[in-house]
């Protein structure tokens, strides 16, 4: 989208060009407009269209957006070279340094007003924010993303939706993260959009909220989904982001052959392409169905590895993450003093506003450790501090699994109707997972 001066502006400049070039207003109108026409624009009382501009700069031997804003051609062409540059940057895990790249050439965007590269560079820095756990700062670069694209069509806008609901559901408000997908989509769908990238990043991004909500047969169909559609997309960093989204839902179902084999397709895509954050999430994956599956050696080996990546590439939010999880196979095999050191290292990165599930994992375990440790005081502290962060992200299969825990530590401790409150709620929550916070199911592409 590029930025037009005014018509004083672009007369004065065409003026002047067809001067430097020595034609005549009829010549240079001919043979689809009149002199009179050149006349009046030149004098800035019309504003040429887009297929008179291109005429005209055609004729004058110059790029269109070179007579429509005065900038030279070239100088669009090396910004989005050098935004290409800092995108493979970002993907090989230089967070950091792509944020500097990013940062740069939005003011250069910006002063030359260029809106397309400005939003291309704010969807990087946005990137770089989730990737660092700077996740105030990632949701204002979608939000002012999604702006700059605000006279572009819907599927345009995508990325940066996207992004606001990830950036929403890493700080745990699952709830909106979901709105925001699932109104996305639905609009698409419902007004003919059927644009097949847009759709498979936004069913993607969606399968990790509703695990989290419990709304199991929603993630499902959303992978369902997202596998039909992958068949018309052609970009495989996309492909890669839905295989390892799917593996979840696969894992929920009891597929751990078929979760196995669509990380290894994401890995071996994210190899290709160099992409080290990404890599590092499929080993992540991978230990968690590992773990899933009881095959706790082969787990504790990928998680180490994903944390050893992540950690390189100082892409602090996803560490912590992955070092809850490490830290539950670690206890599983019987080495609970070195979970419990990894947590209480993490737990200081992770709050109710950045990465609220696992921060609420990490007090559970914590409370579990306690428990084996028969110190029930602690574990009871530990227990309420994970129910409080996860009723605020509405998790709610997870809130009745720790209810029922909970339940289980105050009866052993002769506190019976306190455990009877505890059993209460959990039954709440497990008796319709999802269905209490997630409205009608969004329209489905036509495939």
């Amino acid at each position: 989208m590029v930025r037009r001066d005014d018509p004083e502006v672009i007369g004065r400049r065409v003026q002047q060009l067809r001067h430097e070039r020595g034609l005549t207003q009829r010549q240079l109108a001919e043979p689809a407009y009149t002199p009179a026409y050149i006349s009046t624009l030149e004098a800035g009382r019309v504003r040429p269209s887009d297929d008179a501009l291109r005429h005209l700069a055609d004729r004058l031997g110059v790029a269109y957006d070179e007579l429509a804003t005065g900038r030279p051609a070239h100088l669009a062409t090396e910004l989005r070279l050098r935004l290409t540059e800092a995108q493979r940057t970002l993907a090989t895990g230089e967070s950091e340094e792509a944020a500097e790249q990013y940062a740069d050439l939005l003011a250069e965007a910006e002063s030359l007003g260029l809106a397309d590269e400005e939003a291309v560079a704010l969807l990087g820095l946005g990137e770089c924010g989730l990737d660092t756990g700077d996740l105030t700062a990632a949701r204002l670069h979608f939000e002012r993303a999604e702006q700059r694209l605000s006279d572009e069509p819907l599927p345009s806008r995508v990325p940066a939706i996207r992004g606001r609901a990830v950036a929403h559901y890493l700080t745990g408000e699952l709830r909106y993260a979901v709105y925001l997908l699932e109104s996305t989509l639905d609009e698409l769908n419902r007004g003919g959009l059927h644009d097949p990238d847009a759709l498979l990043l936004l069913y993607a991004s969606a399968i990790g909220p509703y695990m989290d909500m419990g709304a199991h047969a929603r993630a499902a169909q959303a992978a369902e989904l997202a596998l039909a559609l992958a068949p018309q997309v052609a970009d495989p960093a996309l492909l890669a982001r839905m295989h390892r989204s799917v593996a979840r839902t696969l894992i929920a179902e009891g597929k751990v052959a078929e979760a196995d084999a669509s990380l290894v397709k994401a890995a071996d895509l994210y190899r290709q392409l160099q992409f080290r954050t990404e890599l590092a999430n499929c080993h992540w994956m991978r230990g968690y169905v590992y773990a899933q599956d009881g095959e706790l050696e082969r787990a504790e080996v990928e998680l180490r590895q994903a944390l050893a990546m992540l950690t390189a590439k100082r892409a602090a939010l996803y560490s912590s993450q992955v070092a809850v999880e490490l830290a539950d196979v670690l206890h599983k095999r019987g080495k609970s003093d070195e979970a419990a050191a990894l947590l209480h290292d993490v737990l200081s990165d992770l709050s109710s506003e950045r990465g609220a599930l696992h921060s609420a994992a990490a007090h559970r375990l914590l409370g579990i450790i306690a428990e084996d440790a028969r110190d029930t005081d602690a574990a009871e502290e530990h227990y309420v501090r994970a129910l409080s962060l996860l009723e605020r992200a509405g998790a709610a299969g997870d809130l009745a699994d720790l209810c029922r825990m909970l339940g289980d530590l105050l009866r052993r401790t002769g506190r019976v109707e306190a455990a009877l409150d505890a059993y209460r709620t959990g039954l709440g929550h497990r008796t319709a997972p999802g269905t209490t916070t997630l409205g009608p199911a969004p329209a489905q592409p036509p495939l």
